[in-house]
């Protein structure tokens, strides 16, 4: 695994994940942010309608980003997003109707650059250090939530060590629920996604906000209904096309059934 220096950051940190080709998103993710720094925990690239247009106004933002499980299939072409997801799940199904779009759209210069981002970044901010992952450090794409057991975390605690040095907490996304839990000493930070509602049945996103050794989560409202035209007129009407609206995912059977409605 590739570790990258984030570098110092003082001031509030904010934290997010999952632009997932919602250009609508991360333009208004761009407007929070304005001159404050910011970390992407990965999968710029996923459901929604404007993947090269979405990696272009990432590139531009210049945020540091780890890569997510999109960025790696994207950059290798594997046929297929390598989200984890169990073979006949709704989230297996259906995308298989994003996914082969999303590539499709991704040309090499975009592709390259995916391929070029590390699996785990570090940063300090104010004397505390971090740790920065997509889904886990023993495999990029692991669902961890927050209703998980103490020894989950722990466990990726454990193998994140050699490879970062002393961390005082991890960053981490790829599940697409924004919590922050201390186990054992640590903060784990799971800083939502921007590109998707959080199965909350509102359609504003989440991202979170590092600060003086403190987490806060915040909605993010955007332009939903012109994300929800652009998705109809590619051909993206699987489903997650209406969870930008309903804030209802069509993909349920993924959660653990104490986050399920």
């Amino acid at each position: 695994m590739r570790v990258e220096d984030f570098g110092r950051m003082d001031g509030p940190v904010v934290l997010f994940g999952g632009p997932y080709s919602n250009l609508q998103a991360l333009q208004a993710m761009g407007q929070v942010i304005g001159e404050s720094d910011a970390i992407c925990t990965g999968d710029i690239v996923a459901y929604g309608a404007s993947p090269a247009e979405t990696i272009s106004q990432f590139r531009a933002m210049a945020v540091p980003c780890v890569a997510g499980n999109c960025e790696r299939q994207i950059a290798d072409g594997a046929d297929d997003c390598g989200c984890g997801f169990d073979e006949g799940s709704a989230c297996n199904i259906l995308s298989k109707g994003w996914y082969p779009y999303a590539l499709s759209q991704c040309d090499s210069d975009a592709a390259n650059w995916l391929g070029e981002l590390p699996e785990i970044g570090v940063f300090t901010h104010q004397n505390r250090r971090y740790a920065v992952i997509h889904g886990g450090a023993t495999a990029i794409n692991r669902f961890i939530w927050p209703s998980s057991p103490d020894t989950v975390f722990l466990e990726e605690i454990t193998a994140l060590a050699p490879l970062t040095g002393k961390i005082d907490g991890i960053v981490s996304g790829h599940s697409g629920i924004a919590f922050h839990r201390r186990i054992d000493g640590y903060q784990w930070i799971n800083a939502g996604v921007i590109g998707l509602p959080p199965h909350d049945a509102r359609p504003e996103t989440r991202y979170a906000v590092l600060d003086d050794g403190e987490v806060t989560i915040h909605r993010l409202s955007y332009d939903f209904a012109e994300a929800r035209r652009a998705m109809e007129s590619a051909g993206l009407t699987q489903g997650y096309q209406e969870t930008l609206e309903t804030g209802i995912w069509p993909s349920e059977d993924v959660l653990p059934s104490a986050l399920r409605r």
